[in-house]
């Protein structure tokens, strides 16, 4: 039986798979609300699916996405991401990264941690939407507003509205498969068991 998705992510088995098993999963750990973070600051102005087919090698340019280390990363280091072809070679998106990396580790002390942070936004419970169709899904809210001029605020560049609110989708703050997805349901359905528990 052919499973209904998202339109979205079309017939690209790797997009397939990106829907079907991590979007709108929610993320509580540190490490990959920051992987998201890095990646969709990158994709600001570009698709998804770029970003996507690149993820393996902004794995490994930006040491498995270690916050702690990009932290760190000097001049001789910048000027290695800005000539890695296996990235977008943006360097004020690159310095961004770096300069997000430390304010990620801001946050984390003045908060305990960048989850309790972000997800405090929501009262970490994830917003179930019931969009029935692609075009009623916003692509930023007053909420992700809020977001982003407090991300700037503590020091976060490229964080703008839409791309704060791309990366809610991702992390599962808010659930916005269509209502004909099945991944809508499963998703749903996670989070009434994580209330029972």
């Amino acid at each position: 039986m052919t499973k209904t998705r998202c339109l979205w992510c079309g017939e690209d088995p790797l997009y397939m798979d990106y829907h079907d098993k991590e979007w709108g999963v929610p993320v509580y750990e540190d490490s990959l609300l920051f992987e998201f973070l890095l990646l969709e600051t990158f994709q600001a102005g570009l698709s998804w699916i770029t970003i996507l087919r690149k993820r393996e090698n902004f794995r490994k340019a930006f040491d498995q996405f270690d916050y702690a280390k990009i932290a760190a990363y000097d001049e001789d280091k910048f000027n290695e991401l800005v000539s890695d072809k296996g990235i977008v070679r943006n360097k004020l998106k690159i310095r961004g990264a770096i300069s997000n990396a430390r304010a990620f580790i801001s946050l984390q002390k003045e908060f305990g941690s960048f989850s309790d942070y972000i997800w405090g936004f929501v009262h970490k419970q994830p917003i179930e939407n019931q969009f029935t169709t692609h075009e009623q899904i916003p692509s930023n809210t007053i909420l992700s507003d809020k977001i982003s001029k407090d991300l700037k605020k503590h020091g976060f560049k490229f964080v703008g509205s839409t791309v704060v609110y791309a990366f809610m989708q991702a992390t599962g703050m808010v659930n916005d498969h269509v209502t004909t997805c099945f991944r809508h349901h499963e998703i749903s359905d996670q989070h009434v068991n994580q209330k029972k528990k």
